[in-house]
């Protein structure tokens, strides 16, 4: 298995940051890689501070889990089948915003954590970041 390049980092990156652009929202991307540690990130000009840790845990969580930050948010709810797991593993972050990135061959190989705006901002976002990695993965895996 392989992880996820700098070169792809980027990408997913720039990619979130036109989409933040758009949408006139002040983001903070982070990029970790198949084990989790960070790989790239960006604080858009502006971004809020507290947002930066929000970011890389988000990320960080969907690697973590392989699942999206949000699905996790949904089980964790009081009575839910993970409900305290944002306690665990020096704190995790259970709603949207984090995506895991998958190669051609739908391999988990990193993540991506976006913080800043409101939790569906921070979605669209990742989710443009992470389409824009998953794209040239693919052409890499063909």
């Amino acid at each position: 298995m392989e992880d996820i390049t700098l070169e792809v980092a980027n990408r997913a990156i720039n990619a979130a940051i036109r989409k933040s652009q758009k949408m006139n929202v002040k983001q903070n991307i982070a990029i970790v890689d198949r084990g989790g540690n960070l790989k790239a990130f960006a604080r858009m000009e502006g971004a809020w501070l507290g947002s930066i840790d929000i970011a890389i845990k988000k990320a960080r969580t969907a690697r973590l889990f392989d699942i999206e930050t949000g699905d996790i948010g949904k089980m964790s709810k009081p009575n839910g089948p993970l409900y305290g797991i944002e306690l665990t593993n020096g704190g995790l972050v259970s709603f949207s915003g984090g995506i895991p990135l998958t190669n051609g061959e739908d391999e988990i190989v990193g993540a991506i954590g976006v913080s800043g705006g409101t939790v569906k901002e921070d979605q669209a976002v990742a989710e443009d970041g992470a389409e824009a990695a998953s794209d040239l993965l693919e052409r890499r895996a063909a």
